[in-house]
């Protein structure tokens, strides 16, 4: 399988996510099935290179402690969490988010 047929599929289930909500990588990396959490990063990585990064929404995946993972000098940390933020997501006084109240897919 092709890194372009894998990252549209990981790309696929962030699409899924909808507004106001955020999965982890590991998350991410589950649903798709048979990848590491870092894969997952890396396709999301790649999407600056694509016109078609604006369809899928990168700001909605973060780690698993509920952070946003430093990328972009810092600039894509503030632009993610700006863009999470007018989605509704509320980040606590240490810059996490409840897992339990914004995670996706829930339960």
């Amino acid at each position: 399988m092709s890194d372009t047929s894998l990252y549209e599929r990981i790309y696929a289930v962030v699409r899924q996510v909808p507004p106001g909500h955020v999965t982890t990588y590991g998350q991410v990396a589950r649903l798709v099935g048979g990848i590491s959490a870092q894969l997952v990063g890396f396709a999301l990585a790649a999407l600056r290179d694509r016109p078609a990064g604006q369809e899928v929404p990168w700001q909605r995946v973060i780690n698993a402690r509920g952070k946003i993972s430093p990328h972009g000098y810092g600039f894509g940390s503030a632009i993610q969490r700006q863009l999470l933020e007018e989605e509704g997501v509320v980040f606590d006084a240490e810059g996490c988010v409840d897992l339990s109240k914004y995670g996706w897919p829930s339960g």
